[in-house]
């Protein structure tokens, strides 16, 4: 019986170790190539155009403010075969005048539709309900590369009665889910003389090794070569089927990325704070306190005596209050970023806060991370 329970037991802690080395051996984290680089020239397109968005509920543009407005609308009239007399004055308020944009993206060919998002550039008060007439997207090129038309979808509505007025979400703004359809296709040329090159996201001379390590292993040596920290020049077998076997496999294979640089980025306006997994902290002492002052100013009214021939004389008093809120010296040091977060928050800094004490930090050399401040 004794030795059925130390048999048991010893069970017991090899199933503990055997968790414990599984848990250890964890795998780092890899991504996939096609995540980390993208092939140059596979790219997406910018596309513009200038159209018109008809059918509003009287939120149009004010056609004597736009008179841009007026003028496509004339011009359209007479493309349709309308001459209106001279001397119309139009006052139109289901019309606003737009700018369309989308995105074409690689390999588009002609007759498949994309995206667009339809902006009102005058004074229209909603887009909501309204139609967006045949406008043809531009690219920068001056070329035609889609037209674009449909009703619009805008995620937002207002009402108004009695001078009140609530709205919900943005209302110049509209959106045509396969608003428009492509008419020109750009060319594009993968694996011209049996090469392409992959373009790091961000530039790593890290990354660029592992990368070509990793399709040099899978290939063959010679398949891949380093241009800089950057590029990468892979060399495709012939024939388009092949070729795009190839790219499939190259972008499907797994890396373990190296570490980031340490990085904190600070947005001044917001107080947003934003550090990444490599950003530390050396040990350094720091005592933060908040300084207000108060001016308070109240009228003083100055009443002349009875019987005498004074005026009643309104004078400004003001009141000055400095206050400092007392700051306790708290010793900082962090080897990750939890313990960086820990220490900061003991010291009871709030994000704009953080701001101050982190261009100390930076300067004190303290702070092992490049501060960037946007």
């Amino acid at each position: 019986m004794a030795h059925a329970t130390a048999r048991k037991q010893i069970c017991l802690i090899l199933s503990m170790v055997l968790l414990g080395c599984s848990i250890l051996a964890t795998p780092v984290h890899a991504e996939r190539i096609k995540d980390l680089a993208s092939i140059q020239g596979v790219r997406t397109n910018q596309l513009i155009g200038y159209g018109l968005v008809v059918g509003l509920d009287g939120t149009g543009d004010q056609t004597s403010q736009t008179p841009f407005t007026v003028q496509t609308i004339v011009s359209m009239l007479m493309q349709m075969g309308i001459n209106l007399p001279p001397g119309t004055n139009l006052r139109l308020r289901n019309v606003a005048a737009v700018m369309v944009t989308a995105s074409l993206p690689p390999f588009a060919q002609p007759g498949q539709v994309i995206d667009v998002t339809v902006s009102s550039m005058g004074n229209a008060r909603s887009l909501r309900g309204g139609t967006l007439l045949m406008t043809p997207l531009k690219g920068a090129d001056g070329q035609v590369y889609g037209m674009a038309q449909g009703n619009l979808l805008v995620g937002g509505f207002g009402a108004a009665a009695s001078g009140s007025q609530v709205q919900v979400n943005h209302l110049s703004v509209g959106r045509i889910t396969g608003g428009a359809t492509v008419e020109r296709a750009v060319p594009v040329a993968l694996g011209q003389d049996n090469v392409i090159r992959l373009e790091l996201n961000t530039t790593d001379f890290s990354n660029t090794k592992r990368i070509v390590d990793a399709i040099n292993g899978k290939f063959g040596a010679g398949t891949a070569a380093a241009l800089d920290a950057r590029a990468i020049q892979v060399r495709t077998p012939e024939g388009s089927d092949r070729r795009v076997a190839f790219v499939a496999e190259v972008e499907s294979l797994n890396i373990n990325p190296a570490p980031t640089h340490a990085k904190v980025i600070v947005n001044s306006r917001t107080g947003s704070v934003v550090m990444n997994q490599a950003a530390t902290v050396d040990a350094c002492a720091i005592a933060h306190g908040n300084l207000s002052v108060v001016i308070s100013t109240e009228p003083v009214i100055s009443q002349p005596g009875p019987f005498s021939s004074g005026q009643t004389v309104q004078a400004q008093r003001s009141t000055i209050e400095i206050r400092q809120e007392s700051g306790m010296l708290t010793m900082v040091e962090g080897a990750s970023l939890a313990e960086v977060v820990k220490a900061l928050n003991a010291i009871g800094a709030t994000p704009q806060d953080l701001l101050a004490i982190l261009q100390a930090m930076k300067s004190a050399g303290a702070l092992r991370a490049d501060l960037e401040i946007i």
